[in-house]
């Protein structure tokens, strides 16, 4: 099994940039798709984005269509989101998940990072 790892979280203003990451380790790490979901405070964890075995599938959710964009490197072990263009309804923490799946559905995702947080400020 796969161990992941995020990091990159922080404070950035309205309409600023950020790129978060996640390492994996223990594992064949280009053998899983992997997701990001966030959770923001009072709300159900919801899916962000997903990327397929190689990269070359994608896959958005609306709110975060033309902003965000997930790239994996597997020679690095490491899949990032950069988020551009952030909004203060961007706050939340984000989790990064490896599955088999080709899936919006986080219960189909088998591992799961801590999380990083994102708060964008207005």
């Amino acid at each position: 099994q796969v161990q992941l790892v995020e990091s990159g979280g922080g404070l950035v203003q309205a309409g600023g940039s950020l790129r978060i990451s996640c390492a994996a380790s223990g594992g064949t790490f280009s053998g899983y798709r992997v997701g990001w979901f966030r959770q923001a405070p009072g709300k159900e964890r919801e899916f962000v984005a997903a990327i397929g075995r190689s990269g070359g599938g994608t896959v958005y959710a609306d709110p975060v269509k033309g902003r965000f964009t997930i790239s994996r490197d597997n020679t690095r072990n490491t899949v990032y989101l950069q988020m551009n263009s952030l909004k203060p309804e961007d706050t939340a923490v984000y989790y990064c998940a490896a599955g088999n799946y080709w899936s919006v559905v986080d219960r189909d995702y088998d591992q799961w990072g801590q999380g990083t947080q994102v708060t964008v400020s207005s």
